[in-house]
């Protein structure tokens, strides 16, 4: 929505015009590099109209407010869109220009039209008093000033859209939980309720048995198509018996479906049993299936880490990936951390193809079968954890870089990591913060954007830079 005075449209010819114009810009180049829907209201420059647009607002469900300060405003046409709407406020602090252009303006001569002139450029003028409401009013709001082409204010308002794309994506997602625990792994235990509360993701419990008699349910032509998507995403090491490329084939599909039919957007899962029952068989042949998924913007996370598929999701959400990883090992002489895990990967933010490999054994669980050995790009990257502490969910974020070098082709995700700070005192200020042995990684750096999620939800975030 635009703000302004509606006094002045009578006394100077073609403001509104002007202004309405800015507006339009605006919304339009939101629409097109946020690609994104922008419910844009128009000039909103009195009370009445400020009542209408709330309730506007409020039908559409919209998830983050911009305001465009066009000009002077009046604080009070404000105070209906609060009072209505309890969603986080963007500032927009945007003049037409860098600077005013002094001399054109002061050489216009008659003063009426110079008067026009400057408000058309007068945006800087209602931020204070719209800050003060604001604060008194307990709105979350931040600021965001510059000029209509300013490439760092442009830069500053799409993070923000992509923030809102996480908090709906989150407070809509349903996240499935398969299995249980890993037992004894206590880092990784979760309050779903907590979860659920704060970002509003809906916990959907899922049995095995029913997996199982999906699994039951897949034909040989089902398999057949599985196993081409198989050729086409990953490398298939030369090492995979056709028994276990079915074996995983047969489970990817019935992991499809079981997605499917619960409409879930992310799932954590872990299952050891006993050995040679039905389960087993399952459980050591998802890997494949999970990372397709995962790379389909369905992360999937192991060993029942909950608080891992949330982070995937939110770097999933911001088009990041999200790989399930853990710290692995130190190169002191490199001063990088390597990180990785054993499982499902996402296949889209590999250096090169990932591959598809044989182990005879997954250390620490039941059985044996295929898995994914690949590299995160090489390149920025963000590492993100939810944590749970005893003050309840925050988020721990840092940026570093995903770079070459030596790693272990064990049939696991491994990677090379570098950060601002050194090897031994980002390992120490991460784990200080409490997280759980696990993280996700992503491509690029969107710790801006985790910050704009974590203040429009009010998750405390903490930044190791």
């Amino acid at each position: 929505m635009g703000v302004g005075l509606n006094t002045y449209w009578g006394q100077f010819e073609g403001l509104l015009d002007r202004l309405n114009g800015y507006q339009r810009t605006i919304g339009e180049r939101m629409e097109r590099e946020g690609k994104t829907k922008v419910v844009n209201v128009g000039m909103v420059d009195d009370v009445e109209k400020a009542n209408e647009t709330a309730s506007l607002m409020k039908r559409e469900e919209v998830e983050l407010l911009f305001i465009f300060i066009s000009t002077y405003a009046l604080s009070s046409t404000l105070i209906p869109i609060i009072n209505k709407l309890n969603v986080p406020v963007i500032l927009l602090n945007l003049q037409p220009l860098p600077a005013i252009d002094y001399d054109k303006l002061n050489g216009m001569g008659d003063r009426g039209a110079m008067t026009g002139e400057w408000l058309a450029n007068c945006q800087a003028c209602s931020v204070p008093e719209f800050c003060s409401v604001f604060n008194r009013a307990s709105v979350k709001y931040d600021i965001v000033s510059g000029y209509l082409d300013d490439p760092e204010a442009w830069r500053e308002i799409i993070q923000w859209i992509r923030a809102a794309r996480v908090s709906r994506g989150m407070r809509t997602n349903r996240m499935g939980v398969l299995g249980n625990y890993y037992g004894g792994m206590v880092d990784v235990y979760s309050d779903l309720k907590l979860q659920s509360v704060t970002f509003g993701t809906h916990v959907e419990v899922i049995e095995m048995c029913e997996l199982a008699e999906l699994r039951r349910a897949v034909t040989q032509e089902d398999i057949q198509r599985k196993v081409e998507e198989f050729k086409s995403v990953f490398i298939i090491d030369e090492a995979c018996s056709d028994y276990e490329i079915g074996r995983a084939a047969r489970t990817s599909v019935a992991l499809d479906r079981l997605i499917e039919k619960h409409r879930l957007g992310s799932m954590a899962y872990y299952y050891a049993g006993t050995a040679g029952n039905e389960y087993e068989d399952i459980v050591t042949s998802v890997i494949a299936g999970n990372t397709l998924l995962t790379g389909k913007d369905i992360p999937i996370a192991g060993e029942y880490e909950v608080k891992n598929a949330q982070a995937m999701k939110i770097m999933s959400l911001l088009g990041a990936g999200g790989c399930f990883s853990e710290f692995y090992a130190m190169d002191f002489n490199d001063d990088i951390v390597m990180l990785g895990h054993d499982g499902p990967a996402h296949f889209l933010i590999a250096e090169g193809r990932a591959r598809l490999v044989p182990l005879p054994v997954y250390h620490g669980k039941p059985g044996k079968g295929l898995s994914i050995q690949m590299s995160v790009k090489h390149g920025p990257v963000t590492l993100l954890s939810v944590v749970e502490g005893k003050e309840g969910v925050s988020l721990l974020v840092a940026e570093g870089e995903s770079v070459p070098g030596p790693i272990l082709n064990i049939g696991n995700l491994n990677s090379r990591y570098r950060f601002a700070i050194s090897a031994k005192a980002f390992i120490e200020r991460w784990s200080k913060a409490g997280p759980s042995h696990h993280c996700a990684i992503g491509v690029g750096h969107v710790a801006d954007e985790i910050r704009k999620y974590a203040f429009m939800t009010g998750v405390p975030v903490t930044v190791i830079s």
